[in-house]
């Protein structure tokens, strides 16, 4: 299987506070074969220190989760993360699936070990992988070997 490239990047959300930004680099080919047109965002609001990012025990529940994220998502090619922010006392996943009955069941299983967390997720269609291409012209930092 093909290593994963990321990259991260801090950026300021609107009251100015910071958010790193993970992207996941590589996705063309995934992406040009038009099949994933289904963008969700996953959200957990989180126990952030005084500047927003997680405390030592909220760091260690989000770790968790986005661990249990890549080990669900290495078995099911239907589903790919494509970021992560986090800051201002929130975590954000997100993901381009190929159904939302299929993310739904990967989801699921992914966080089926996982204690409960208060969970916001939003679905929106994306074809065009809009809000990816944004995210990626906005913070992309290339790898420089």
């Amino acid at each position: 299987m093909k290593e994963e490239i990321w990259w991260s990047c801090p950026t300021e959300a609107e009251n100015g506070r910071t958010v790193i930004v993970t992207g996941h680099d590589g996705l063309e080919g995934l992406r040009n074969k038009g099949k994933h047109h289904f963008r969700l965002e996953v959200s957990l609001k989180y126990e952030a220190d005084k500047d927003g990012m997680p405390t030592p025990e909220s760091e260690e529940l989000l770790d968790a989760a986005t661990e249990a994220f890549h080990a669900a998502l290495k078995k099911d090619t239907a589903v790919v993360m494509t970021g992560i922010y986090t800051g201002d006392g929130q975590r954000d996943w997100v993901f381009y699936a190929t159904s939302l009955f299929i993310f739904q069941k990967v989801f699921n299983r992914a966080l089926e070990s996982l204690e409960q967390m208060p969970l916001a997720i939003e679905a929106y269609e994306d074809p065009q992988w809009e809000e990816y291409e944004e995210m990626r012209t906005l913070t992309y930092i290339p790898d420089e070997d």
